[in-house]
């Protein structure tokens, strides 16, 4: 019933996957970096009814990309899927299974729960328009403490930190801060995998004041550098700014596999 995902499904699986959301998915566009991953599965009743995608990063397991046809929901198709991953993960030595659930998602939300998972954090999705601006307050950071930031996010995947991810990081100037009257505000810079010209920002906000700097300095950075999105996730709810608009709000989950 489960098996691994080939080329010849994808005109099947996106025929159901083209009205998941509003604006319709993502999954025509990273179709081809899933299937290289190797973590790619397919629920099959003769043909394709259902997916999901997982990746491994350092002690877990990440699954998202999960889908059904809409004839074939109520079946609990989702929640063997996300065992299936969960059972791969635990094989390799994944301690946790991670995924993220949009706050208003309650069928997926209720789903998660029936599988044990816990809302760890709620995230907000910001987008940001690149701009040409003045030199902004910020600098690259040299050190960063991964005790209080325990996640960022690449490529819409939650990923531990740990000492050697901060030194490559560091070093690629993927770090950077604004520090304004005694608050700290940190963004750790990454370029999306799957879309072209998109950065995806994890922002920690100290304060509406050092944001702001942050902010200012990544519309100039986008804008030099020819990228033409920008992608905010942050556990913080932001200000009114005139070229940032909140999208959507997630639960991360997580469950242990241990």
């Amino acid at each position: 019933m489960i098996r691994n995902a080939k080329p010849s499904d994808k005109s099947q699986v996106l025929n159901f996957c083209q009205n998941t959301f509003s604006w319709g998915d993502y999954v025509e566009h990273v179709w081809d970096y899933w299937l290289n991953e190797n973590l790619f599965f397919v629920y099959e009743k003769q043909f394709p009814v259902g997916i999901c995608h997982g990746f491994f990063s350092k002690n877990q397991i990440w699954i998202e990309g999960i889908r059904v046809d809409p004839n074939f929901r109520k079946q609990k198709i989702a929640s063997e899927l996300v065992n299936h991953a969960e059972s791969i993960g635990q094989k390799n030595g994944a301690l946790f299974s991670l995924m993220l659930i949009d706050v208003e998602n309650l069928t997926s939300l209720s789903m998660a729960k029936s599988l044990k998972y816990d809302i760890l954090e709620t995230w907000n999705f910001y987008s940001l328009e690149p701009k040409e601006n003045s030199n902004s307050n910020v600098m690259f950071a040299q050190s960063f403490d991964e005790s209080l930031y325990p996640y960022y996010v690449k490529s819409w995947r939650w990923l531990p930190i740990d000492s050697p991810t901060i030194s490559e990081l560091v070093n690629q100037n993927k770090i950077i801060q604004s520090k304004i009257d005694g608050k700290f505000s940190t963004a750790i810079i990454s370029d999306s995998e799957h879309f072209d010209n998109t950065l995806i920002i994890t922002l920690f906000s100290g304060s509406e004041k050092s944001s702001l700097e942050i902010i200012l300095f990544l519309q100039n950075y986008a804008k030099q550098n020819n990228y033409t999105r920008i992608q905010i996730l942050t556990k913080e709810e932001l200000f009114n700014f005139e070229f940032l608009e909140h999208k959507l709000s997630f639960h991360l989950l997580r469950k242990n596999l241990v």
